[in-house]
């Protein structure tokens, strides 16, 4: 089994940056294919960004290509989510997620652990 811990939330104005980091304890964290969801009050949870085992291979939902980086230093057992050029639409509670399955997942109903979650506003 595996905990989940997210940090690097905050308040950021239209077109600033955050990186998200989700620290990952219990067991080997390149056991685990790794994700990042957010969902926005009165919405469903949403995919934004997931990535290997290994790190090798990531996918990114159309909305953030281009704007963020999901990358992962297993040495740290650590994930991040760097985002650039944000935008008020990506305001959200950003979660993320881990799943012993080989490959790179974009539903949620491929995850088994799941963090906390760390919120994120982005000013107008």
């Amino acid at each position: 089994q595996v905990q989940l811990v997210e940090s690097g939330g905050g308040l950021v104005q239209a077109g600033g940056s955050l990186r998200l980091s989700c620290s990952a304890s219990g067991r080997t964290s390149s056991d685990y294919a790794m994700g990042w969801f957010r969902q926005a009050p009165g919405k469903e949870r949403e995919y934004v960004a997931a990535i290997s085992r290994s790190g090798r291979a990531s996918n990114y939902v159309e909305s953030v290509k281009a704007r963020f980086t999901i990358s992962r230093d297993n040495a740290k057992s650590t994930v991040y989510l760097q985002m650039n050029s944000l935008k008020p639409e990506d305001t959200a509670v950003y979660y993320c997620a881990a799943t012993r399955m080989l490959g790179v997942f974009t539903t949620a109903s491929a995850y088994d652990y799941w963090g906390q979650g760390t919120q994120v506003t982005v000013s107008s």
